[in-house]
């Protein structure tokens, strides 16, 4: 069990990083918390700051040690944690909702029944499930621009596989322990592969090379592979045909 009297945490990195944790396993209160500590940082960052990011459940700094030292930005960050309860702040302003076409179980997406099965729904009840979520982007990670996606109802709650599938293509759908990810790259993976996007999470050539941010929301939209098809070729930009708007 967690011991939530221990939280928030800050813990030193090497030489030149902090730590600031809001618990130690996945939880909406604790992302929260990181996302709006982050924010809050960036908005007013003490000199020496060279990045601030952020993982599931914690914000990670990283400063010029010449400028700054752990002692000064702990008394800093510490003074910051206690301005108020993070686990109850708003989330950063600017996100947005992105929804996505998505074809679900097919060829395209041959582990899907598995996945719907262990979970405990049928076929529909699964695809119902899914589209009728709107889970938020909690990280970016593993490759550039991937998100992890989540919390998703506890049915959800599944398993990874105990073997890898050598190669799931980019834009598929996977799913594992309440979570999605849209894959940014072709890779291998221990999620099981349940729909196919034409998303592109990262895009080189843009001037925002990550389409998705941590705090943004999706939302996904069940397709046919017909309709994939026309997405792909019509579409130039690597939205996939995904709808945008702004929460706030």
């Amino acid at each position: 069990m967690t011991d939530t009297q221990s939280f928030p945490r800050i813990a030193p990195v090497g030489i030149a990083g902090l730590l600031v944790s809001f618990a130690d396993r996945l939880s909406e209160p604790a992302n929260r918390a990181a996302l709006a500590f982050r924010a809050a940082i960036e908005a007013a960052p003490p000199d020496g700051i060279e990045e601030v990011s952020t993982s599931l459940t914690s914000t990670f700094l990283r400063f010029d040690p010449l400028h700054l030292d752990h002692a000064s930005l702990t008394a800093h960050l510490d003074a910051l944690l206690k301005a108020q309860d993070w686990t109850r702040a708003d989330l950063p302003g600017g996100r947005r909702h992105f929804r996505i076409p998505c074809v679900f179980g097919t060829d395209l997406a041959p582990q899907f029944d598995e996945a719907a099965q262990a979970a405990g729904l049928t076929a529909q009840a699964a695809i119902d499930s899914l589209t009728a979520a709107r889970p938020r982007v909690l990280t970016i990670g593993f490759a550039p621009g991937q998100p992890y996606t989540g919390q998703l109802g506890p049915e959800w709650d599944i398993p990874r596989q105990t073997a890898l599938t050598p190669r799931v293509p980019e834009g598929a759908l996977v799913v594992a322990i309440r979570q999605l990810i849209i894959f940014s790259a072709p890779t291998q993976t221990g999620w099981r592969h349940i729909g196919q996007t034409a998303f592109r999470c990262f895009r080189p050539e843009a001037d925002d090379p990550f389409a998705l941010r941590p705090g943004d929301e999706i939302s996904l939209r069940a397709i046919t592979p017909a309709e994939l098809d026309r997405i792909r070729a019509e579409d130039q930009t690597g939205q996939g045909g995904a709808e945008v708007e702004v929460i706030r």
